[in-house]
Formats: C-alpha cells, sequence, structure tokens
C-alpha cells in the first residue's frame, strides 16, 4: 500500500512533466508558415468607460514572438517599436504574454480623454513567420464623448522629391495640446481619427531614427486645419534650419564654371544675380567679373547644353533633303499615342511633383577663363536657405594647373642631347659597333 507521501510525490512528477512537455505538430505535418491572426481586442472600439484602469489587448491565434530585444520601457525594444497609443508623451507599458500583448500609459489613464492605441504590422510567431500587413486600432474613451473627426492628408519629401512613406504624423488638439500619432502609408498619405473636434495644427516628420518623436533636425512641415475641418493638405517636410547655409565645396567644371555645393536644400524661390556673388584671385584679391550664379537645371537651360543639341538636330534635318528628293518612300504614318484618360492625366499630375525640387548646389560662371593652377575665393552675400534664413558664405576653390607638355619620342630612335650655346643641337653619336680589321 502506497504512503500518503509517495502518492504526493508521484503527482508533483506527473505535474512537472507534463507542464515541461513541448506540444509539437505531428510527424509528418508540414511546416506552419501562415503569420500570426488578431483574434480581438479589448476594449472594444469607441467604447466610453469612465474610470477605466486596466489594459489594451491584443489576442492572437498562436504564441508571438517577444523579440530579441524585451520590452523596458525605453521605446526601442521589437514590441514597443509597434505600438502607437496617444496621447501621451512618454514610451507606453507594452508586456508580451505569449498569444497576448497589453498596453497602458506609464502614467495611468487620465479621466476624459480619447484615446487611440495603434498596433502596427509587423507581429511575428517563434518561427519568424511575420504579419505584411493588417495591424488594428483600438480607439475608447475614459468618459469623454465618442470621437468623429477624422483628418485626411499627404506627406513629401521635398528634399528627395518623392512620397515621404512612413512619416510621423502628429496632430495637436489646439484646446488642451494634446498630441496624436499616426504613420504615412507608403504613398505618403495619412488618415487620422477618429479624434475629438476641433481645431488641430498638423505636422508630418522624416523620423529618422524612428523614436516617434519630432527632432530638431529632422524635416517637418505643418499645417492649421480649422475646427470642422478635415483636410491638412499636402505637407511638403523640410530641414528648418535656424542659421543660413555655407559652402561646402566648389569644384571646376570647365574653363569658366564651377560647381557650388552648399550645406542646406535653397530657397527655389531666390534668384542670384552676379551682384550677390563676389570672386577675387589670389594672392592679390583682383576682382574677376562673374557671369551668372544658377542652379544647374537653369544654367543648363540659359547657357545652351539642351539648347545647342535642338539646334544640332534642327540644322541637320534642315540638311538633310534626301527624303525630298526620293519620292519613291512613302512617308509613314507617326505611331500612335495612348489616348488621355482622365485615369492617365491623374496618374501623369500624381509623379509630377507640385513644386520645384530642392537644390543645394548652384552653378558658376565667370567672364573669361579660369587662371590654370591659381586660387580664388568666392562669396556669396545673403544666400538664403528653405526656411527662410539668409547668410553670406565664402569658400576657396584651387584650379587644376596645365598638364605639362610631352615631347614625342624620336621614331629614328637615335639619342638626342640638348643644343649647346649657339642653339644648335649636337649631332646624334654613331653607336653602330665597328667591324673588325681583316688579318
Amino acid at each position: 500500500m502506497l504512503s500518503r507521501r509517495s502518492v504526493r510525490a508521484g503527482a508533483v512528477a506527473l505535474g512537472l512533466l507534463l507542464g515541461c512537455a513541448k506540444i509539437e505538430a505531428p510527424p509528418g505535418a508540414p511546416p506552419d508558415a501562415a503569420a500570426p491572426r488578431l483574434l480581438g481586442t479589448s476594449p472594444d472600439s469607441l467604447a466610453v468607460m469612465p474610470g477605466f484602469s486596466g489594459e489594451v489587448t491584443f489576442t492572437f491565434d498562436e504564441v508571438i514572438s517577444e523579440g530579441s530585444v524585451p520590452s523596458q520601457g525605453t521605446g526601442t525594444s521589437d514590441l514597443e517599436r509597434l505600438v502607437i497609443l496617444s496621447p501621451t508623451t512618454r514610451p507606453p507599458v507594452v508586456r508580451w504574454h505569449r498569444d497576448r500583448i497589453t498596453v497602458r500609459p506609464r502614467e495611468g489613464w487620465v479621466a476624459n480623454r480619447v484615446y487611440r492605441v495603434q498596433l502596427l504590422p509587423g507581429v511575428s510567431d517563434l518561427r519568424n513567420n511575420r504579419q505584411q500587413g493588417g495591424g488594428a486600432i483600438v480607439t475608447f474613451t475614459t468618459g469623454a464623448p465618442r470621437p468623429t473627426l477624422t483628418l485626411e492628408g499627404a506627406a513629401q519629401d521635398w528634399v528627395a522629391g518623392r512620397a515621404a512613406a512612413g512619416a510621423l504624423i502628429e496632430a495637436v488638439h489646439a484646446p488642451d495640446s494634446l498630441v496624436y500619432r499616426a504613420l504615412a502609408d507608403s504613398s505618403g498619405d495619412f488618415q487620422l481619427g477618429p479624434l475629438p473636434a476641433g481645431a488641430y495644427t498638423v505636422f508630418a516628420t522624416i523620423d529618422q531614427n524612428h523614436n516617434m518623436v519630432r527632432d530638431p533636425r529632422e524635416a517637418f512641415d505643418s499645417a492649421h486645419v480649422a475646427a470642422g475641418a478635415t483636410s491638412a493638405g499636402t505637407l511638403w517636410a523640410f530641414p528648418h534650419d535656424t542659421v543660413g547655409p555655407r559652402i561646402q565645396t566648389i569644384a571646376v567644371l570647365d574653363s569658366a564654371s564651377a560647381s557650388v555645393t552648399v550645406s542646406q536644400p535653397l530657397d527655389p524661390a531666390q534668384r542670384l544675380t552676379p551682384a550677390d556673388v563676389s570672386v577675387r584671385l589670389l594672392p592679390d584679391s583682383s576682382p574677376v567679373a562673374v557671369r551668372s550664379l544658377l542652379p544647374p537645371e537653369a544654367d543648363d537651360s540659359a547657357f545652351g547644353r539642351r539648347a545647342d543639341t535642338t539646334g544640332r538636330a534642327d540644322t541637320a534635318r534642315r540638311a538633310d533633303t534626301t527624303s525630298r528628293a526620293d519620292s519613291s518612300r512613302r512617308r509613314q504614318p507617326p505611331a500612335a499615342k495612348p489616348a488621355d484618360t482622365p485615369a492617365r492625366a491623374r496618374a501623369d499630375s500624381t509623379r509630377r511633383p507640385a513644386r520645384p525640387v530642392l537644390a543645394t548646389r548652384l552653378t558658376l560662371r565667370i567672364v573669361g577663363r579660369w587662371t590654370p593652377g591659381a586660387r580664388y575665393v568666392v562669396t556669396i552675400r545673403g544666400l538664403r536657405n528653405v526656411n527662410g534664413v539668409a547668410a553670406d558664405a565664402t569658400a576657396g576653390v584651387a584650379v587644376p594647373a596645365a598638364p605639362k607638355p610631352v615631347a614625342p619620342p624620336d621614331s629614328t630612335g637615335a639619342a638626342t642631347s640638348p643644343p649647346d650655346s649657339t642653339g644648335v643641337r649636337p649631332a646624334a653619336r654613331d653607336t653602330t659597333p665597328a667591324r673588325p680589321a681583316p688579318r
């Protein structure tokens, strides 16, 4: 007969064995290649919950991965980067519970406030099957009226001249300065809502370090949306430097021009004239007349690279009269062009930038030619960045020395000697070996 102590020990051993057992797919079953699927969220979206003190929960159909970096409250872990909690100024508390993710604000839920919790796509399982789309948004209130406003717009990277995919969108509520956040999609478009009614200031930021914060050196743009309006329009993100541009480098292009590279994107509305530029030849600082200082595209248009090409093509067409002389050749009809449907016109208009591309280079042209081997000092007065801050910029440029002429080799192979004081070059010495005398 077994004692009670033996029965208790056996039960404990059986419990440990079952607890350590790992449930796996049966042998021969196909490997799991499906990404985790979201089963549900709580609380319900648009719920009004006065006194709420729990957590927002996202539940999946399988065990999900916590990631290589566990959540530590800094907002930099793998799961924390997938959660956007608004409005709050601190990283939220994000916890992993096998098949669930829970979220709450670090400072606790505030009464009479609208909260928005967004889970971005990217959750993966233990086999590294990662979500490619989807995500979820939970919006609820802790006593405030249900929100109904949705803001929309588009974000553009003005410096790069393309859509700002994944840009950080911030909507600052005017009455209480609460900040609601979201991310733009791959086309730069965004929809942020539902939000409390009222006026907003909307920011679009190129979040380079992905910390969900608009840092001072990051490019951004903003727009005011009046109460009752829903569109923020297109936001053109650019660096808001508080100091004026400076010259980084000047490189000689040809005998009369040079490329000037500046440290910041320039105001596309500024038109610099020769009076705004000073070029001086060192060491005596002799002034050099300036012909123009233009962006590269404007310089090409003004000084003939494209115009010369067009002119040469026109001249060639006028000179070629064979098509008119040979009447036996039948003129081929032009190839049919695709129809300009409204959809095609809209697609073309979206591909063309609505604003000029920002430039960080200028082409400088002088009257005359650069002196080979000389050094110059270039000063541009009132150089203005996109933010409207102007400054004088100065830098030096060294012109490469002219290559030394190389004497052509003597085709006869005879050794030559320098001329003497009379200017006569000595005759070449006969290096043919002498024949031995006959015996």
